[in-house]
């Protein structure tokens, strides 16, 4: 449902330095314009697959574009529709392999999310500081802090209560890190790892989480690396997104299900801190209907995931 990105996408794929040798779009659109809007347009190599509702969902799409690649290829790369890459963004992934021959996946660096400086000063009450780099702390991490509540783990790596850092939080300083964790969007695997390995079911519809779910696991097995010269922008197209209600019940259940497929045992203290988190997180989620301009989209995501909380007591995810 978002034409006009995913031609900004595929323009930004024209211009690259180390050109796909296929590109494989499944739509999940119940319109046909994203499918008028490439017809008229002409990419090379590229293949288009329209999905009924039978087959609509992100693991769903993403399963089906895997069995579509053909035997040749060696990289699978993954775009969301709403990416704008930088010329050599392939290039610098695909180099990625070669240089870490024994990587599973790797995964390329969003620009535009976050504004980074060298490190100056120390004021870890207002800034994140990593790899001697800074960043603004945000006001969720700020409070976690004031009750001891801060990852475990470092950036790209999930704590043992869950309720990391992303990769978000890894700065742009031109090294490759090794993570358990990669943005869907913006990832890459061998596709050998796809003859044992698919995106869980689980995940329907939206699919908030599947990236880290399918990434821990296969982090289990091997090498994953994020490169911050593999590079793009990410615009965050509202179109096509779940109501706000059942996203907050997914940050709950699906954030959950991912933490208990990493930790299916966890301590006492770290399912106390989980749910201290989680409640936390709620609450300051519920302060934004005061504090931001969309306080009906704050107010529904807070109801929802206090409903997931609720949930999790009577009906949790079943693990798989």
């Amino acid at each position: 449902m978002r034409p006009e990105a995913i031609l900004k996408l595929l323009n930004s794929v024209r211009l690259q330095s180390l050109y796909p040798d296929e590109i494989i779009i499944v739509d999940g659109s119940d319109d046909d314009k994203t499918k008028h809007i490439l017809a008229e347009q002409e990419f090379e190599n590229l293949q288009y697959i329209k999905v009924d509702a039978s087959e609509r969902g992100l693991t769903k799409q993403r399963n089906l574009g895997i069995k579509n690649v053909r035997s040749a290829s060696d990289i699978i790369c993954f775009l969301d529709d709403d990416i704008v890459l930088k010329h050599n963004y392939f290039e610098e992934l695909i180099a990625t392999y070669e240089s870490k021959p024994k990587a599973l996946a790797v995964g390329g660096y969003i620009l535009n999310d976050t504004k980074w400086a060298h490190r100056k000063g120390n004021d870890k009450k207002k800034k994140f500081y990593y790899d001697g780099w800074m960043r603004k702390e945000p006001m969720r991490f700020k409070v976690r802090r004031f009750f001891g509540l801060l990852p475990d783990t470092s950036p790209g790596f999930l704590p043992t209560f869950a309720h990391g850092r992303s990769v978000g939080f890894l700065p742009p300083s031109g090294k490759i890190y090794e993570v358990e964790q990669l943005m869907g969007g913006v990832s890459s695997y061998k596709k050998e790892i796809f003859r044992t390995m698919s995106f869980s079911s689980y995940f329907q519809g939206y699919g908030l989480y599947e990236d880290a779910d399918f990434t821990i696991r296969l982090a289990k097995i091997g090498s994953l690396y994020v490169n911050t010269n593999a590079q793009l922008y990410h615009y965050h197209h509202e179109a096509g997104r779940p109501n706000k209600y059942n996203y907050g019940k997914m940050v709950i259940r699906n954030g959950w299900y991912v933490w208990r497929t990493k930790y299916p045992k966890p301590t006492f203290t770290a399912r106390v801190k989980w749910n201290c988190c989680a409640i936390l997180l709620l609450i300051i989620r519920l302060t934004n209907v005061f504090t931001f301009k969309q306080k009906k989209a704050a107010f529904t995501e807070s109801l929802g995931r206090l409903s997931g909380l609720f949930s999790l007591i009577f009906n949790k995810p079943n693990l798989r």
